[in-house]
């Protein structure tokens, strides 16, 4: 008897082990649902006054909620920033749906864009967004309906840190975020570097990378370090013009890292480095991620992605340690998804990713031309 004893134990620890392995990993993945929120799947521009799931889109990207409540959607391929009312109803906010690069100083209605990816609110309620392919950000005064640049000059390259930020030069932008501030902040993907500019001064810096197409070590000060394709910013919650830490995604880099702004340093927090989707339910570190272009930072702290070339979104649990990389919606194959359980609605490269204050998350499912919006399935 006492030979089984330990046995006894042993199987014990080994059950128990098992046990919070299952509940930590992929059992935790059935918990959403994939509703249409706009988009009817064709792609297209119409629909502006009607309801949103009747509208044509073209390659949405960057979602965010508005102050007034509606939600503003980068549709892309058309050229133009739409908004999607508390009452379903879609419009257009920004552009003509022709690419150019043309109106500031006029209604924001009538002016040009060329392929905005991202869209975000500042404290003081209006609206900039980045055009990667005039290599700018713009901001829509929007009391006044007036357009102007506030970063760039049109012309991709790399110059201007130090100066004003509208004499400044980017090259392909593809993501902004405030930081908490009050910074604004840009992936600056064509010069991997991440830049912010001072929105009391207007003036521009690079706060992280070297222009080296290559990714830095763990725990490295990240002002000295290399990115490779810095894609896609979003910060947690804090107070105070350092508070706050960052979460970066390196899209060419298949990889997540944490900046830690007070400190300086960056952090390895997902993905291996190599293009993959393995690792659901298992430690981040250890995962491999395909070209996430998206990140959001949940109500609950943690870190939704979308991980554009596995056609799916992706979390980094933070609640456990290590953390964990969950998936949230897609089959890792691309396809066309129908509403119903978020683990069975295919996707097809998506961008965009926005986790609402209710734990709601939308996801411009590119090119499907719709967004998903995705919640917690009822028990």
């Amino acid at each position: 008897m006492s030979d089984a004893v330990p046995f006894l134990r042993t199987r014990s620890v080994v059950l128990s082990t098992l046990l919070s392995l299952i509940c930590a990993g992929d059992a935790f993945t059935g918990d959403y649902v994939a509703e249409v929120f706009a988009g009817t799947g064709d792609r297209g521009y119409s629909g502006d006054g009607g309801d949103a799931v009747e509208a044509q889109l073209n390659n949405p990207f960057g979602i965010v909620r508005g102050p007034d409540g509606g939600l503003y959607i980068c549709d892309t391929g058309n050229h133009v920033v739409r908004k999607v009312s508390s009452d379903g109803r879609i419009s257009t906010m920004v552009g003509t749906g022709k690419p150019g690069y043309g109106g500031d100083g006029g209604q924001a209605t009538a002016a040009l864009l060329n392929e905005p990816y991202e869209v975000r609110f500042d404290r003081a309620g209006d609206l900039y967004f980045v055009e990667m392919q005039n290599h700018v950000v713009r901001k829509m005064d929007m009391q006044k309906g007036i357009l102007s640049t506030l970063v760039g000059t049109g012309t991709a390259g790399f110059d201007g840190d130090g100066g004003l930020a509208v004499t400044a030069e980017l090259n392909r932008p593809h993501s902004i975020q405030f930081s908490p501030g009050g910074d604004l902040f840009v992936c600056d993907i064509g010069n991997n570097r991440v830049r912010a500019v001072d929105m009391k001064t207007g003036v521009i810096r690079t706060v992280a990378g070297t222009g080296d197409r290559r990714t830095g070590a763990d725990g490295v000060a990240f002002s000295t370090a290399p990115l490779h394709g810095p894609r896609a910013i979003d910060f947690a919650s804090a107070s105070g013009a350092e508070g706050g830490d960052a979460w970066l995604a390196l899209r060419e880099g298949n990889a997540v890292y944490r900046l830690d702004l007070v400190a300086g340093t960056m952090h390895h927090m997902a993905g291996t480095g190599k293009s993959g989707f393995t690792g659901n339910g298992a430690a981040a570190k250890l995962a491999t991620l395909s070209g996430p272009k998206g990140v959001s930072i949940g109500p609950d702290g943690n870190v939704y992605l979308a991980d554009t070339e596995s056609h799916s979104v992706r979390m980094i649990d933070l609640s456990v340690d290590p953390p964990v990389l969950r998936l949230i919606a897609g089959t890792g194959e691309r396809g066309k998804g129908k509403p119903g359980p978020a683990l069975e609605c295919a996707m097809a490269r998506p961008h965009g990713i926005f986790v609402d204050v209710d734990g709601a998350v939308y996801v411009g499912d590119s090119e499907n031309h719709r967004v998903w919006v995705l919640r917690k399935a009822l028990r």
